[in-house]
Protein backbone atom coordinates (compact mmCIF):
# COMPACT_ATOMS: atom_id res chain seq x y z
CA UNK A 1 0.00 0.00 0.00
CA UNK A 2 3.25 2.14 0.29
CA UNK A 3 2.79 3.04 -3.74
CA UNK A 4 -0.69 4.52 -2.80
CA UNK A 5 0.19 6.53 -0.49
CA UNK A 6 2.71 8.12 -2.20
CA UNK A 7 0.64 8.89 -4.94
CA UNK A 8 -2.04 10.05 -3.05
CA UNK A 9 0.55 12.96 -1.19
CA UNK A 10 2.24 13.56 -4.61
CA UNK A 11 -1.65 13.81 -7.14
CA UNK A 12 -1.44 17.65 -8.48
CA UNK A 13 -5.37 18.50 -7.25
CA UNK A 14 -6.12 21.21 -6.46
CA UNK A 15 -7.30 21.31 -1.99
CA UNK A 16 -10.78 23.15 -1.97
CA UNK A 17 -10.78 25.29 1.02
CA UNK A 18 -11.11 23.67 4.34
CA UNK A 19 -15.18 22.96 5.17
CA UNK A 20 -16.60 24.43 7.89
CA UNK A 21 -17.55 21.76 10.80
CA UNK A 22 -21.17 21.58 12.14
CA UNK A 23 -22.13 23.07 15.09
CA UNK A 24 -21.77 19.54 17.37
CA UNK A 25 -17.77 19.44 16.25
CA UNK A 26 -14.82 20.15 17.58
CA UNK A 27 -11.94 21.04 15.34
CA UNK A 28 -8.23 19.35 17.54
CA UNK A 29 -5.90 21.50 15.52
CA UNK A 30 -3.93 23.00 18.32
CA UNK A 31 -0.24 22.16 17.90
CA UNK A 32 -0.09 20.28 20.80
CA UNK A 33 -2.83 17.80 19.87
CA UNK A 34 -1.07 17.17 16.56
CA UNK A 35 0.80 13.92 18.30
CA UNK A 36 3.57 13.59 20.93
CA UNK A 37 5.73 10.77 20.05
CA UNK A 38 5.61 7.61 22.17
CA UNK A 39 8.03 5.45 20.61
CA UNK A 40 9.64 3.75 17.84
CA UNK A 41 9.27 -0.08 17.44
CA UNK A 42 12.82 -1.47 18.03
CA UNK A 43 11.97 -4.90 16.95
CA UNK A 44 13.22 -5.06 13.41
CA UNK A 45 10.75 -7.91 12.41
CA UNK A 46 8.18 -5.26 12.81
CA UNK A 47 8.85 -3.76 9.29
CA UNK A 48 5.40 -2.87 7.95
CA UNK A 49 3.00 -2.46 11.24
CA UNK A 50 -0.74 -2.45 9.64
CA UNK A 51 -2.99 -2.65 12.72
CA UNK A 52 -2.58 -1.83 16.03
CA UNK A 53 -4.72 -2.21 19.44
CA UNK A 54 -4.27 -1.38 23.51
CA UNK A 55 -3.92 -4.68 25.42
CA UNK A 56 -7.34 -4.50 27.22
CA UNK A 57 -5.57 -6.35 30.36
CA UNK A 58 -2.16 -6.04 30.62
CA UNK A 59 -1.31 -2.69 31.31
CA UNK A 60 1.43 -0.77 28.76
CA UNK A 61 1.06 -3.51 26.55
CA UNK A 62 0.13 -2.34 22.45
CA UNK A 63 -0.41 -5.27 20.05
CA UNK A 64 0.79 -5.06 16.64
CA UNK A 65 1.46 -7.13 13.49
CA UNK A 66 2.56 -6.75 9.77
CA UNK A 67 0.73 -6.14 6.52
CA UNK A 68 0.86 -8.81 3.73
CA UNK A 69 3.93 -10.70 3.25
CA UNK A 70 4.21 -12.07 7.34
CA UNK A 71 3.15 -14.43 8.98
CA UNK A 72 0.05 -15.16 11.03
CA UNK A 73 2.20 -13.78 14.04
CA UNK A 74 1.60 -10.63 16.35
CA UNK A 75 3.87 -8.94 18.94
CA UNK A 76 3.64 -7.48 21.99
CA UNK A 77 5.29 -4.35 22.66
CA UNK A 78 5.87 -2.19 25.58
CA UNK A 79 5.38 1.65 25.81
CA UNK A 80 9.45 1.72 25.51
CA UNK A 81 9.32 0.17 21.86
CA UNK A 82 10.60 -3.45 22.69
CA UNK A 83 9.06 -6.34 21.73
CA UNK A 84 7.78 -8.01 24.66
CA UNK A 85 6.63 -11.24 23.56
CA UNK A 86 5.72 -13.21 19.36
CA UNK A 87 2.50 -15.08 19.37
CA UNK A 88 2.03 -17.73 16.00
CA UNK A 89 -1.57 -18.20 15.47
CA UNK A 90 -0.76 -22.23 14.18
CA UNK A 91 -4.26 -22.41 12.80
CA UNK A 92 -4.65 -19.20 10.51
CA UNK A 93 -3.00 -17.81 7.36
CA UNK A 94 -2.16 -14.29 6.68
CA UNK A 95 -3.13 -13.58 3.26
CA UNK A 96 -2.93 -9.88 3.89
CA UNK A 97 -3.72 -8.55 7.63
CA UNK A 98 -4.70 -4.84 7.47
CA UNK A 99 -6.33 -4.42 10.71
CA UNK A 100 -7.15 -5.31 14.67
CA UNK A 101 -9.14 -4.90 17.63
CA UNK A 102 -9.24 -5.66 21.25
CA UNK A 103 -11.95 -6.37 23.13
CA UNK A 104 -13.33 -8.07 26.56
CA UNK A 105 -15.36 -11.53 27.23
CA UNK A 106 -17.72 -10.10 29.50
CA UNK A 107 -18.80 -13.06 30.89
CA UNK A 108 -14.98 -14.28 31.56
CA UNK A 109 -13.02 -10.66 31.77
CA UNK A 110 -10.58 -11.87 29.34
CA UNK A 111 -9.18 -9.96 26.50
CA UNK A 112 -9.90 -10.78 23.07
CA UNK A 113 -8.17 -9.85 20.06
CA UNK A 114 -9.70 -10.14 16.69
CA UNK A 115 -7.22 -10.27 13.93
CA UNK A 116 -8.83 -9.21 10.44
CA UNK A 117 -7.74 -10.52 6.93
CA UNK A 118 -9.39 -8.00 5.34
CA UNK A 119 -7.20 -6.51 2.10
CA UNK A 120 -8.03 -7.00 -1.13
CA UNK A 121 -6.22 -4.92 -3.26
CA UNK A 122 -7.39 -6.80 -6.57
CA UNK A 123 -10.73 -7.99 -5.65
CA UNK A 124 -10.21 -11.39 -5.99
CA UNK A 125 -11.10 -13.02 -3.09
CA UNK A 126 -14.33 -15.20 -2.83
CA UNK A 127 -14.29 -13.96 1.13
CA UNK A 128 -12.38 -12.42 3.80
CA UNK A 129 -11.17 -13.93 7.36
CA UNK A 130 -11.06 -12.46 10.81
CA UNK A 131 -9.39 -14.33 13.83
CA UNK A 132 -10.84 -14.29 16.98
CA UNK A 133 -8.03 -14.86 19.65
CA UNK A 134 -8.18 -15.63 23.67
CA UNK A 135 -5.72 -12.64 24.64
CA UNK A 136 -2.63 -14.17 26.23
CA UNK A 137 -2.58 -14.53 30.08
CA UNK A 138 1.37 -14.15 30.05
CA UNK A 139 4.16 -11.95 27.84
CA UNK A 140 6.07 -14.69 26.63
CA UNK A 141 6.10 -16.18 23.04
CA UNK A 142 4.02 -18.46 22.44
CA UNK A 143 2.05 -20.13 19.79
CA UNK A 144 -1.73 -19.77 19.81
CA UNK A 145 -5.10 -21.15 18.56
CA UNK A 146 -7.83 -18.97 17.00
CA UNK A 147 -11.06 -18.83 15.86
CA UNK A 148 -11.57 -18.22 12.25
CA UNK A 149 -14.58 -16.00 10.79
CA UNK A 150 -15.18 -15.67 7.00
CA UNK A 151 -17.08 -13.06 5.69
CA UNK A 152 -18.46 -11.86 1.86
CA UNK A 153 -19.94 -8.50 1.23
CA UNK A 154 -23.57 -8.13 0.15
CA UNK A 155 -22.68 -5.93 -2.75
CA UNK A 156 -19.85 -7.23 -4.23
CA UNK A 157 -15.61 -7.86 -3.44
CA UNK A 158 -13.74 -4.69 -1.67
CA UNK A 159 -10.73 -3.56 -0.36
CA UNK A 160 -10.80 -2.91 4.01
CA UNK A 161 -8.02 -1.63 5.98
CA UNK A 162 -10.69 -0.76 8.98
CA UNK A 163 -11.75 -3.49 11.68
CA UNK A 164 -13.88 -2.61 14.64
CA UNK A 165 -15.70 -4.58 17.09
CA UNK A 166 -18.15 -2.86 19.77
CA UNK A 167 -17.26 -3.36 23.30
CA UNK A 168 -20.42 -3.55 24.96
CA UNK A 169 -22.15 -5.70 21.82
CA UNK A 170 -19.65 -7.39 20.21
CA UNK A 171 -20.98 -6.47 16.93
CA UNK A 172 -18.17 -6.42 14.10
CA UNK A 173 -17.58 -3.38 12.02
CA UNK A 174 -15.11 -3.75 8.41
CA UNK A 175 -14.39 -0.25 6.97
CA UNK A 176 -13.66 -0.33 3.36
CA UNK A 177 -10.81 1.48 2.01
CA UNK A 178 -12.33 3.18 -1.06
CA UNK A 179 -12.68 6.68 -2.59
CA UNK A 180 -16.18 5.70 -1.68
CA UNK A 181 -15.77 4.21 1.36
CA UNK A 182 -18.40 2.48 3.43
CA UNK A 183 -19.00 0.80 6.49
CA UNK A 184 -20.39 -2.69 6.77
CA UNK A 185 -21.79 -4.90 9.54
CA UNK A 186 -21.15 -9.00 10.58
CA UNK A 187 -24.55 -10.57 11.70
CA UNK A 188 -24.82 -9.97 15.62
CA UNK A 189 -24.14 -14.09 15.63
CA UNK A 190 -21.15 -14.91 13.87
CA UNK A 191 -21.05 -18.64 12.20
CA UNK A 192 -17.85 -20.25 11.39
CA UNK A 193 -19.86 -22.97 10.10
CA UNK A 194 -20.72 -21.21 7.01
CA UNK A 195 -19.84 -17.54 4.99
CA UNK A 196 -21.37 -14.46 7.30
CA UNK A 197 -22.83 -11.70 5.04
CA UNK A 198 -21.15 -8.02 5.70
CA UNK A 199 -24.62 -5.56 4.90
CA UNK A 200 -23.43 -1.82 4.05
CA UNK A 201 -24.53 0.76 7.08
CA UNK A 202 -22.93 3.47 5.98
CA UNK A 203 -20.20 5.70 4.24
CA UNK A 204 -16.97 5.69 5.40
CA UNK A 205 -14.00 8.53 4.91
CA UNK A 206 -11.99 8.66 1.77
CA UNK A 207 -9.56 5.84 1.53
CA UNK A 208 -9.75 4.44 5.51
CA UNK A 209 -6.78 3.04 6.40
CA UNK A 210 -8.19 1.88 10.05
CA UNK A 211 -10.97 2.50 12.57
CA UNK A 212 -11.87 1.43 16.49
CA UNK A 213 -14.18 1.33 18.94
CA UNK A 214 -13.89 3.46 22.06
CA UNK A 215 -13.14 1.73 25.13
CA UNK A 216 -16.61 2.42 26.46
CA UNK A 217 -18.61 1.85 23.08
CA UNK A 218 -19.69 5.37 23.31
CA UNK A 219 -17.64 6.63 19.97
CA UNK A 220 -15.77 5.55 17.31
CA UNK A 221 -13.04 6.55 14.84
CA UNK A 222 -12.02 6.32 11.21
CA UNK A 223 -8.86 7.83 10.21
CA UNK A 224 -7.63 8.02 6.32
CA UNK A 225 -3.94 9.10 5.55
CA UNK A 226 -4.46 12.52 5.91
CA UNK A 227 -6.54 12.76 9.30
CA UNK A 228 -9.20 11.09 11.59
CA UNK A 229 -12.56 11.69 12.47
CA UNK A 230 -14.35 10.58 15.89
CA UNK A 231 -18.41 10.53 15.83
CA UNK A 232 -21.09 9.86 18.41
CA UNK A 233 -23.54 8.29 16.64
CA UNK A 234 -25.14 8.50 12.93
CA UNK A 235 -23.83 11.33 10.82
CA UNK A 236 -23.01 13.33 14.41
CA UNK A 237 -19.30 13.90 14.10
CA UNK A 238 -17.40 15.03 17.32
CA UNK A 239 -13.85 15.92 15.96
CA UNK A 240 -11.81 16.50 13.27
CA UNK A 241 -8.32 15.42 14.29
CA UNK A 242 -5.49 16.79 12.62
CA UNK A 243 -2.38 13.76 12.20
CA UNK A 244 1.22 14.05 13.06
CA UNK A 245 3.71 13.59 9.80
CA UNK A 246 3.65 10.05 9.08
CA UNK A 247 5.38 8.55 6.10
CA UNK A 248 1.95 6.01 5.63
CA UNK A 249 -0.61 6.67 8.22
CA UNK A 250 -1.91 3.09 8.71
CA UNK A 251 -3.22 2.23 12.07
CA UNK A 252 -4.82 4.05 14.91
CA UNK A 253 -6.37 2.54 18.27
CA UNK A 254 -7.79 4.16 21.63
CA UNK A 255 -5.89 4.29 25.10
CA UNK A 256 -7.24 2.52 27.52
CA UNK A 257 -8.83 5.07 29.58
CA UNK A 258 -10.45 6.64 26.17
CA UNK A 259 -9.05 9.83 26.10
CA UNK A 260 -6.38 9.83 23.05
CA UNK A 261 -5.53 7.71 20.40
CA UNK A 262 -2.52 6.36 19.34
CA UNK A 263 -1.43 6.24 15.91
CA UNK A 264 1.05 4.59 13.71
CA UNK A 265 2.81 3.75 10.37
CA UNK A 266 4.30 1.34 8.47
CA UNK A 267 8.12 1.07 7.92
CA UNK A 268 10.86 -0.12 9.84
CA UNK A 269 11.39 1.76 13.10
CA UNK A 270 8.02 3.28 12.35
CA UNK A 271 6.75 5.53 15.13
CA UNK A 272 3.88 5.32 17.58
CA UNK A 273 2.15 8.86 18.54
CA UNK A 274 -0.16 9.91 21.10
CA UNK A 275 -2.56 12.21 19.73
CA UNK A 276 -5.44 13.91 23.07
CA UNK A 277 -8.64 13.96 21.78
CA UNK A 278 -10.74 16.98 22.66
CA UNK A 279 -13.17 17.04 25.30
CA UNK A 280 -16.28 16.78 23.48
CA UNK A 281 -14.78 13.54 21.95
CA UNK A 282 -13.92 11.67 24.93
CA UNK A 283 -15.97 8.45 26.61
CA UNK A 284 -18.35 9.85 29.36
CA UNK A 285 -18.45 13.58 27.97
CA UNK A 286 -21.77 15.05 29.08
CA UNK A 287 -23.73 14.03 26.57
CA UNK A 288 -26.75 16.17 24.99
CA UNK A 289 -30.08 15.48 26.20
CA UNK A 290 -30.99 13.53 22.87
CA UNK A 291 -28.10 12.01 23.00
CA UNK A 292 -28.41 10.43 26.12
CA UNK A 293 -30.89 8.38 25.19
CA UNK A 294 -29.10 6.55 22.52
CA UNK A 295 -25.81 6.32 24.68
CA UNK A 296 -27.92 5.28 28.18
CA UNK A 297 -26.37 1.61 29.25
CA UNK A 298 -28.87 -0.83 28.20
CA UNK A 299 -29.11 -4.70 29.05
CA UNK A 300 -26.85 -6.50 26.77
CA UNK A 301 -29.81 -8.07 24.47
CA UNK A 302 -31.26 -4.63 23.73
CA UNK A 303 -27.78 -2.99 23.52
CA UNK A 304 -27.41 -5.48 20.83
CA UNK A 305 -30.78 -5.30 19.63
CA UNK A 306 -30.24 -1.39 19.25
CA UNK A 307 -26.95 -1.92 17.13
CA UNK A 308 -28.96 -4.32 14.68
CA UNK A 309 -31.47 -1.71 13.81
CA UNK A 310 -28.90 1.59 14.24
CA UNK A 311 -26.59 2.46 10.81
CA UNK A 312 -22.79 3.60 11.60
CA UNK A 313 -22.80 6.77 9.77
CA UNK A 314 -19.02 7.79 8.76
CA UNK A 315 -19.23 10.96 7.63
CA UNK A 316 -21.17 13.96 8.63
CA UNK A 317 -19.52 16.63 6.13
CA UNK A 318 -20.59 15.92 2.43
CA UNK A 319 -18.53 14.29 0.11
CA UNK A 320 -19.58 15.98 -3.03
CA UNK A 321 -16.64 18.93 -2.78
CA UNK A 322 -13.58 16.15 -1.67
CA UNK A 323 -14.69 14.69 -4.61
CA UNK A 324 -13.71 17.73 -6.98
CA UNK A 325 -10.96 18.37 -5.09
CA UNK A 326 -9.39 15.14 -6.10
CA UNK A 327 -10.88 14.68 -8.89
CA UNK A 328 -7.84 15.50 -11.25
CA UNK A 329 -5.55 13.74 -8.69
CA UNK A 330 -7.51 10.38 -8.76
CA UNK A 331 -7.66 9.85 -12.48
CA UNK A 332 -4.00 9.41 -12.43
CA UNK A 333 -3.85 7.39 -9.32
CA UNK A 334 -6.85 4.77 -10.40
CA UNK A 335 -4.80 4.32 -13.55
CA UNK A 336 -1.34 4.02 -12.10
CA UNK A 337 -3.23 0.98 -9.51
CA UNK A 338 -4.97 -0.36 -12.38
CA UNK A 339 -1.33 -0.49 -14.12
CA UNK A 340 0.56 -1.84 -10.93
CA UNK A 341 -2.04 -4.23 -10.20
CA UNK A 342 -2.79 -5.73 -13.28
CA UNK A 343 1.01 -6.63 -13.82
Amino acid sequence: MRILAALLVASPVVVAPALPLPANAVAARAADDEGRLLFKFRDPRIAESSGMAMSPTHKGILYTHNDSGDGPRFFAVGMDGRTRATFTISNAEARDWEAMAATVDPKTGRGVLWFGDTGDNNRVWPDISVYKVMEPRTMRDATVQATRYRFRYEDGKHDAEGLMVHPRTGRLYIVSKEFSGSVYAAPARLRTDRVNVLRRVGPAPLMATDAAYAPDGSSFVIRTYFSASVYRAPGELLAHLTMPPLDQAESITYTRDGTAVLVGSEGASSPVYRVTLPRQARPHATPSASSAARTARPTASRAAAREDRRPVDGVAVPMGLLWIAVAVGAIGVIGVIAYRTGR
